[in-house]
């Protein structure tokens, strides 16, 4: 059985332009799409009355999104759910089983802004995250992903090269790293600092080593950055790009977050469409003890 897309749903034009991309990425790739709203009980009184008035509406919701569906992509199949719960709860059920969750930009979405809402979502879901925003891709080409030699950007990789070549794309690999402020003031031009970039540009070439055989007609390009922030390069890098992919953490100073700083641009500046990927883990056997 193929693996749905879900689409987080709401009443917002962000949330219809989210549900559009979805549909034309389920109808390429031929997947069912899920539609989900979650009503939050904790924000509701406790009369009977209120919370009947609510559901209907939510239900409402429901049925005119899954039409406009249908209007966008007939062959896809659609169905709905709606979720008693936070969003994040909602969306974490139902990656279970999703090939992908996706939701829109916007600032009215329960529980705060889209960067954090977004990447509490990224945080909790078992499947890839999509962001999706209100940008013109008309003329747009090619797709970005970040690496910094992390599993987690290793994967996103993979995710990315995999995309490139379903939608024969071209593939800009983007490693930006920003040199310690004592070499940048003290040392710019010291072999100190040339060692340092000589490092990273092995850690890039390592990245990507493998596309070529496994993707032998994809036409993949390596960007080493070492004069900006990752999230303001990968800005930069996606600025025309069909989509931006995203490992869910890297190996900064701070490994143990699930998310960084470099999402947290990337989401308030959404530059397009984005998937913030998750580590698969491999489970090893035959190993005794």
């Amino acid at each position: 059985m193929k693996k749905p897309i879900v689409v987080g749903v709401v009443d917002t034009q962000a949330s219809r332009a989210a549900l559009a991309w979805a549909m034309d990425r389920a109808a390429r790739r031929k997947l069912p799409v899920l539609l989900v709203h979650s009503v939050d009980s904790r924000w509701l009184d406790e009369s009977v009355s209120t919370n009947e008035v609510v559901r209907t509406a939510a239900n409402e919701l429901l049925s005119k999104t899954a039409a406009y569906a249908g209007e966008l992509e007939p062959s896809v199949q659609v169905k709905t759910v709606l979720f008693s719960g936070s969003p994040g709860q909602a969306l974490r059920k139902h990656s279970k089983g999703a090939s992908m969750v996706v939701i829109g930009t916007g600032h009215n979405w329960p529980g705060g802004p889209v960067a954090d809402r977004a990447l509490q979502i990224a945080a909790v879901a078992v499947c890839p995250v999509a962001v999706v925003g209100e940008q013109d891709m008309t003329g747009r080409r090619g797709i970005v992903v970040g690496a910094d030699g992390s599993e987690e950007s290793t994967q996103a990789v993979s995710f990315a090269a995999e995309e490139a070549d379903k939608d024969s794309q071209e593939l800009t690999v983007v490693h930006a790293v920003l040199a310690p402020p004592l070499i940048q003031r003290v040392m710019p031009a010291s072999d100190v600092a040339e060692t340092v970039l000589e490092e990273e540009r092995i850690v890039l070439a390592e990245t990507v080593a493998g596309l070529a055989e496994n993707y032998p007609d994809m036409v993949v390009h390596q960007a080493l950055v070492s004069n900006n922030e990752p999230g303001e390069a990968l800005l930069d890098a996606a600025a025309n790009a069909t989509l931006l992919v995203l490992g869910s953490r890297g190996r900064g100073s701070f490994k143990r977050l699930l998310m960084g700083s470099t999402a947290h641009t990337v989401l308030r500046s959404l530059p397009c469409p984005t998937v913030i990927t998750q580590v698969r883990r491999v489970k090893l056997t035959g190993l005794n003890g």
